[in-house]
């Protein structure tokens, strides 16, 4: 990176830090404090770098990755963090169309912030960070944690009552039938075995080396 773009993403970086301490707090969100609503990132970027003119990729801000999900019809849904110098962890998210800010944490573990986002993501369906999680259920799954139990309670809860539920069920039913005879109805599979089933299909992800800490377990309330 030359001297110019990092003189540049640097100004963002403050820009976003700033925005990012404005950001309030839920009691259905903790540890995580939210904007209003999702910022517009590239709208952010244009603002910061407006006196000097310029601009930058919002990719370039990406400290690290969290979740991928990518359809065969080209869809995709990016989840991403960012780490400020102050020490915050913001969580920015991008499709074919905008890059947007969702969420910031101070939590000193890069690892079990993303785990607890994951979390809310899931249990809100997106609603806490002011997204809609809605859908067919995607082609493939690329995570930054490999905690397959923890992934699979993760997708159980976000599709859950929706119309993935019945997309994936239906896949899974015609998969055990070729290959046992038996309907995942007639062998009593509830939805979670199915996601563990789907997950073994589509998820890209590291080995497990530890158990992925529950937000549910240490939340004050």
């Amino acid at each position: 990176m030359i001297l110019r773009d990092r003189q540049r993403r640097l100004l963002v970086l403050e820009a976003l830090d700033s925005r990012a301490r404005q950001f309030r707090s839920r009691d259905d969100a903790w540890p995580f404090r939210m904007p209003h609503e999702p910022l517009d990132l590239e709208a952010l970027i244009r603002d910061a770098l407006a006196a000097g003119g310029g601009s930058i990729d919002p990719a370039s801000l990406r400290s690290r990755s969290v979740l991928r999900l990518d359809w065969s019809d080209g869809g995709v849904w990016d989840l991403w963090a960012v780490t400020l110098p102050s020490g915050l962890y913001v969580y920015c998210d991008s499709d074919t169309h905008e890059s947007r800010v969702l969420a910031s944490v101070k939590r000193g573990n890069a690892g079990e912030a993303d785990g607890f986002f994951l979390e809310r993501l899931a249990e809100s369906r997106g609603h806490v960070f002011g997204i809609e999680m809605a859908g067919a259920p995607p082609d493939h799954v690329r995570s930054s944690i490999g905690d397959r139990e923890f992934l699979a309670d993760v997708f159980t809860e976000l599709f859950e009552g929706t119309d993935a539920e019945a997309d994936l069920k239906d896949a899974d039913g015609r998969l055990r039938d070729a290959s046992s005879g038996l309907t995942a109805e007639a062998t009593g599979t509830d939805f979670h075995a199915v996601v563990v089933r789907w997950l073994g299909r589509v998820l890209s992800a590291p080995p497990m080396t530890r158990r992925q800490p529950r937000v549910r377990d240490e939340d004050p309330l």
